[in-house]
């Protein structure tokens, strides 16, 4: 059988870019959905752009990853919504383009905020029901920024590898109990996350960069995330020769950092 047939899948950060492409993927595998993002209507759209035939399985669920208050509440309403919940896709973030010595630490909080905590709260609020159901799937969208910096990126980079270092924790930490932990690093992909990047004050940038622009097309991106998923990788690069830069830091970290120096990032 298909690995996501009848699987409930929760993804978050559902109401574009690659969460959105997602959403569209898994419900041609045949999953049944929980959508979540802060847009209830962009939502909706996602759901009815899915086709009449599958809305019954496919639920909204409206949330704010900076709201820790609330997410608890969440994770109890996307069981819900069908009993139980097989996949969790993490996948709800904000990006950031600043020079580091120009970024408040307000604005160092929010990354954080929302891309660790709101994505760490929101798993460690549904564990309970993937230990009562003997097993889950844990996937989590973070960046080749959590394996390497860039300029331009320094707090998005630092909550990327955060992300990195907990779920590899988590994953050794519960692999006894049937609890499977996926790290999706994508690239360069098609998305207007540059756009709503924020800048060093707070302000969301407006602009797409030249290298998302140019980047993998959203939903070959989710096709390969997909792909990855099904096949219970640990660890899954997307992208192009940007995913190179994981190797090169790894294997020859002098070099790396002379090249990173000079990327176009922007």
């Amino acid at each position: 059988m298909p690995y996501f047939k009848n699987k409930v899948a929760w993804i978050t950060g559902a109401s574009s870019g690659i969460g959105e492409a997602l959403a569209y993927e898994l419900s041609r595998r045949g999953a049944r959905l929980v959508l979540s993002a802060r847009r209830k209507e962009e939502l909706e759209k996602v759901k009815g752009n899915c086709g009449l035939s599958v809305q019954d399985n496919i639920k909204i669920l409206p949330l704010d990853l900076s709201a820790a208050n609330t997410l608890q509440l969440s994770a109890a309403a996307a069981i819900q919504a069908f009993g139980r919940i097989d996949l969790l896709i993490n996948n709800g973030g904000v990006s950031q383009r600043s020079l580091a010595m120009e970024t408040s630490l307000e604005v160092d909080r929010k990354v954080m905020e929302v891309n660790y905590f709101g994505t760490i709260a929101i798993t460690k609020f549904l564990l309970p029901q993937f230990l009562k159901q003997k097993g889950g799937h844990i996937a989590v969208v973070t960046s080749l920024t959590g394996k390497f910096g860039t300029p331009y990126r320094s707090g998005y980079a630092a909550a990327k590898h955060a992300l990195h270092g907990f779920f590899d924790s988590l994953r050794a930490e519960l692999w006894k109990e049937n609890i499977k932990v996926t790290l999706i690093a994508p690239g360069f992909v098609q998305t207007k996350i540059s756009v709503s990047a924020l800048t060093g004050d707070g302000s969301r940038l407006n602009e797409m960069d030249e290298a998302q622009r140019n980047g993998m097309p959203v939903a070959k991106a989710a096709k390969q995330i997909a792909n990855g998923i099904a096949r219970q990788k640990n660890e899954v690069y997307i992208g192009g020769r940007e995913v190179l830069g994981a190797y090169v830091k790894r294997f020859f970290p002098g070099l790396f950092n002379k090249i990173i120096r000079k990327a176009k990032v922007r």
